[in-house]
């Protein structure tokens, strides 16, 4: 039996996991839930996503939700913890408050608030957070060593819209600008990073 990516084709989450299945060449079939009709929120998904979120996976019966979760297979949690709580609060409000009206989906969401004051002091936080990790990317090639990791991969969907969040802050740090450039060059996120479609 095939594995289902249930989501939304252009949900930063679905994307995360769609990404890590094609690094993994996992086959996989995109079971599309569309955000722009609630369809998260109805009783049968959200009786196996109780947040009324995507993604979630389904193989051979077995069922799991939220997109790290499903990602995770390997001994990468030191670098995953930089990721989630050092760029993504950050980079996802930055993104979500300036991307928001541009949205192929409605976003509903405290982070919209279009504060200029909010969207510098989000910019001066990541700023300030991406300064560490081009420390950590002065010596090694990944942030958890010389090997990719899924948490080097969880920063591409919010990361590659921050210029259309109006910073460039990434390329401001060359080791991270070298380390994110290779990140999107990859087939996996080159496979996902317009839209996530069926594999199998």
């Amino acid at each position: 039996m095939v594995l289902e990516l249930h989501g939304f084709p252009y949900s930063t989450c679905t994307r995360r996991v769609a990404t890590v299945l094609h690094e993994k060449k996992v086959p996989f079939v995109l079971v599309p839930i569309d955000l722009r009709t609630g369809q998260q929120k109805a009783p049968d998904h959200v009786k196996i996503q109780p947040f009324g979120q995507v993604p979630y996976i389904v193989d051979d019966g077995f069922v799991l939700y939220e997109s790290r979760a499903i990602c995770q297979n390997a001994i990468f949690e030191q670098a995953a913890s930089i990721e989630y709580s050092n760029f993504d609060p950050a980079a996802a409000t930055l993104v979500l408050r300036s991307t928001s009206s541009r949205a192929p989906f409605p976003v509903h969401d405290e982070r919209r608030n279009p504060d200029e004051a909010i969207a510098k002091r989000l910019i001066d936080t990541l700023t300030a957070k991406l300064e560490v990790y081009d420390v950590i990317l002065g010596k090694q090639k990944y942030l958890a060593g010389d090997k990719l990791t899924l948490a080097d991969l969880f920063h591409l969907p919010y990361g590659s819209l921050l210029p259309e969040a109006g910073t460039k802050v990434i390329e401001t740090k060359p080791n991270v600008a070298r380390w994110f450039k290779e990140l999107q060059s990859r087939d996996s996120w080159q496979a996902v990073h317009h839209e996530v479609k069926s594999t199998a």
